[in-house]
């Protein structure tokens, strides 16, 4: 059976082959050189390693029909009917529109690093923060006495032609016992207080300031008449301080009597080596109770408590108008900024204060600007304490100060090399501080930018009660017994001259505020694939099919684009040769066949020699035999 069946396969292939002879002596000859035969096909189809399909349409249709993302198979089952693949299409088109404007929305979103606070509750023993007391009674130093009493013989000067109104002396009695001479110092009245009638300033009160050449003025102003004194005030007070050397000690500056009257924790007597002391030249001579105690329990048995003697002296009436006793609480190893975070007791009273503690952790960059212990700060501290904010902004300021104005303000610490502004040594500082102090409440200045707030920092809230105390029926035997205690003489049963503090834990509870952002990385992630689950029920694995989809569709635009360039390049005319292949192009149009073959270049007939070819068409010659037979080329004779 097998022979018989080779047999018939011999027949068959010899009846082909015979009328394919038969056509081709038919056939004229084709002049012109032939084509390179093609090469012989592979034994069945292997696949490539890599393999395209023939048009965008072949890929495209291969996408939505294998895809795992829903509703692109209907862009292929539907086909022949228009109206579903065009409403298909337009759904399609939509959810994908909406997809990405809600993944940019959130991808924006993400961007903007917005942050949740989380609040939570814990309880432990903590340490009793620092309290600062001041009794706001400035004391004359005894170098620049004489300077004094003519500031305050200019001021009684000013308040008369302003307000009629003339103030007692209330100044120090001279020291005979101290015959120091004097820095010299020129009081500059050009600089005094006057009512303001200019457009916008009706009923308000200030001062002028001009620089060394006198062509820049502006005046300081003030709604209100007291703030206006006593700025203008503090401002000719600091200037005569500053004539005092930076080391000095003053033994008129030392308080008669005694400012803490006791001091007890827990029940417990306090003990001197709790105390710090130093003395603020507009707040007075202040105290830092500086104990290591440990909150035990809540309640004011249990904190810290403090009867105070306040008496307003008659020192330096013009700096303040309060009387009582300023006070703050802080974090440890902190300098206390009395002017800016501070409250009073007033005297004859009773005040609870209770402290309730927050710690807030912070995230670092780029979700916040903050500094881990003043890293990375441009600013040098001038405080030898820990980093707080309000610590980094006075040193900003100053150091602004030294370089616009080249001196340092009085009330704050000094940079190396700098010194004091005076009008002995910088006769115009008082105009360029004041715009440079404009600037900074306009937050002109970079101090804000430079200065960001610490990632981890304990926020005291105080909360505080008051009662008269002592009261009428107990104001006998209490100011009798603190009499004893150091109470002077002219002082008993002077309720207005005592005041009792009681600093005390509200409760041990202390929140605890920290950053967390609102999408970090695997929270985007989430947000964006429950995205493309609503909207396609898509998956990672769906994205890596249309990037698979979108490298294909590139790889079959280089293929097809590279076809077409070499199509348009072979199809240019060219200028035939003056000898060589010239002079072989009829010869091989003109050759002999032999008997029983014909000019097809098929597997079967015969082929030129490789050398009548050039190389390049040799190459296009072979490559175009892969892309299926071709129709018969002719030539007219």
């Amino acid at each position: 059976m097998a022979e018989r069946l080779s047999v018939n396969g011999r027949m068959e292939a010899a009846a082909q082959g015979g009328s394919h002879l038969q056509d081709a002596a038919q056939m004229p000859p084709r002049l012109g050189p032939p084509s390179a035969p093609p090469l012989p096909p592979k034994e069945g189809h292997q696949e490539g390693l890599v393999e395209l399909p023939a048009s965008f349409r072949e890929l495209l249709t291969f996408f939505c029909t294998n895809a795992t993302i829903h509703g692109t198979i209907r862009l292929v089952c539907s086909s022949r009917n228009r109206l579903k693949t065009t409403s298909w299409g337009l759904l399609f088109l939509g959810a994908l529109v909406t997809l990405c404007w809600q993944l940019g929305h959130l991808l924006e979103h993400h961007w903007h690093r917005p942050v949740l606070m989380a609040i939570s509750v814990h309880s432990e023993r903590k340490l009793l923060p620092l309290v600062t007391l001041c009794d706001g009674n400035p004391r004359r130093p005894s170098l620049v006495l004489r300077h004094l009493e003519l500031l305050d013989e200019f001021a009684r000067e000013n308040i008369d032609s302003l307000y009629k109104v003339n103030f007692s002396k209330g100044r120090d009695a001279l020291s005979a016992a101290v015959p120091r001479r004097e820095p010299r110092f020129h009081l500059d009245r050009e600089i005094r207080l006057q009512r303001l009638s200019h457009s916008g300033s009706r009923g308000r009160v200030g001062f002028r300031l001009c620089n060394s050449t006198g062509g820049d003025c502006f005046y300081r102003s003030y709604a209100s008449g007291v703030a206006a004194v006593q700025d203008w005030y503090r401002f000719h007070y600091v200037d005569i301080l500053a004539l005092l050397p930076e080391v000095w000690e003053d033994s008129h500056g030392r308080q008669d009597g005694h400012f803490v009257l006791s001091c007890s924790y827990d029940g417990m007597d306090c003990q001197a080596r709790q105390f710090r002391t130093f003395h603020h030249p507009t707040y007075g001579s202040c105290y830092t109770v500086d104990g290591v105690w440990t909150a035990q329990r809540p309640g004011i048995t249990h904190g810290v408590g403090l009867v105070l003697r306040v008496e307003q002296q008659p020192h330096l009436p013009l700096l303040s108008t309060r009387a009582g006793v300023k006070v703050m609480v802080h974090g440890r190893n902190h300098t206390p900024f009395l002017g800016y975070h501070s409250f009073s007791v007033r005297p004859g009273t009773e005040a609870t204060i209770s402290i309730r503690e927050d710690e807030v952790h912070r995230l670092g960059r780029p979700y916040s600007h903050c500094t881990s212990g003043g890293e990375g700060v441009e600013v040098e501290l001038l405080h030898n304490t820990s980093y707080t904010r309000q610590a980094c902004l006075v040193s900003c300021f100053q150091q602004l100060m030294v370089e616009t104005c080249s001196c340092g303000y009085y009330l704050y610490p000094l940079p190396t090399g700098a010194e004091h502004c005076s009008s002995a040594r910088h006769p115009a500082w008082g105009h360029c501080f004041y715009r440079l102090y404009q600037d900074l409440e306009t937050h002109r200045l970079p101090c804000t930018s430079r200065c960001p707030r610490p990632c981890r920092e304990s926020a005291f809230k105080l909360s505080s009660g008051t009662s008269r105390w002592p009261s009428a029926k107990s104001a006998g035997w209490t100011l009798a017994a603190l009499g004893e205690q150091g109470l002077p003489g002219q002082s008993h049963r002077q309720r207005s001259n005592l005041a009792k503090i009681n600093i005390v834990y509200q409760e041990l509870n202390y929140r605890s505020v920290e950053e967390a952002p609102v999408y970090s990385v695997p929270q985007l992630l989430s947000a964006m694939g429950s995205l493309c689950s609503l909207w396609f029920g898509a998956s990672v694995l769906s994205l890596l099919e249309l990037l698979e989809l979108l490298l294909d569709a590139l790889a079959l635009t280089l293929l097809l684009g590279g076809r077409r360039l070499r199509r348009v390049w072979l199809s240019r005319p060219r200028a035939s040769p003056a000898s060589g292949a010239s002079n072989i192009k009829p010869e091989a149009s003109h050759m002999p066949t032999p008997a029983g073959t014909s000019d097809n270049l098929g597997p079967g007939g015969p082929h030129l020699p490789q050398m009548m070819l050039p190389g390049a068409l040799e190459r296009v010659s072979a490559e175009e035999s892969w892309a299926g037979p071709r129709p018969r080329e002719t030539l007219d004779t």
